[in-house]
């Protein structure tokens, strides 16, 4: 009797785990192979991520109200020995992490890094990459997103600003199209993770609206 409950809970396991892994599939079964041009493509918070820095970030609070700043424009400026650059909010993912400043692999195992292109919240394409480990702060989850979906990037000198998913799809290591520049004057985002065991990308691609929030709002 003991044997056939064991076996029983081995068989439930095992299909757990495979149940797991076709979703994640599936998921990423839905995101095409290419940008889409239909969408005006140009140039085809958890818990530890709240407590961040914490301390600095009281300290930075106080330096800013000295300077007569807006307290939702204030980020730590260092975290774990690394300088950080902006923060990224994904709610509908419950994503909330900072960002570094410089690319560099030991880096991104603790947050994602900017990869490349413009200063956060400024015209140009901010291009933002990570490993997608199960891990709060990184970006596993972001093949859930979806054209409209809103994105949130904040910066101590720009504030923050709202930015609306317009495409998601996969590319090649080698294609570099993702990081292009060239954004007719829009203030752009994109997000960049690996998949299939780092054969392919995921791309998200954002563009900001031009609305400012308060970063206390958000987190009511």
């Amino acid at each position: 009797m003991m044997r056939r409950i064991i076996k029983f809970l081995i068989l439930l396991i095992i299909s757990a785990l495979i149940g797991n892994m076709a979703y994640g599939i599936y998921q990423e079964m839905q995101i095409s192979d290419r940008p889409n041009n239909s969408s005006n493509n140009v140039d085809n918070v958890n818990e530890e991520s709240q407590n961040y820095g914490k301390d600095e970030r009281e300290r930075n609070i106080d330096s800013a109200k000295q300077k007569g700043k807006k307290l939702e424009e204030v980020i730590v400026s260092e975290y774990k020995g690394y300088d950080v650059s902006s923060k990224l909010i994904i709610p509908k993912i419950n994503l909330e992490t900072y960002v570094f400043q410089e690319y560099d692999e030991d880096a991104m195992w603790i947050c994602p890094t900017q990869y490349y292109g413009a200063n956060p919240n400024e015209v140009g394409n901010y291009v933002i990459a990570a490993h997608n480990y199960d891990k709060q702060n990184m970006f596993n989850h972001i093949i859930e997103l979806e054209e409209g979906d809103k994105i949130y990037l904040q910066d101590n000198k720009n504030g923050q600003l709202e930015y609306e998913v317009y495409d998601i799809y996969k590319s090649k290591p080698e294609d570099t199209s993702s990081l292009s520049q060239q954004t007719n004057g829009n203030i752009e985002l994109t997000l960049i993770t690996c998949s299939d065991y780092s054969s392919t990308r995921i791309i998200v691609k954002a563009r900001t609206m031009g609305k400012k929030h308060s970063f206390e709002i958000l987190n009511k």
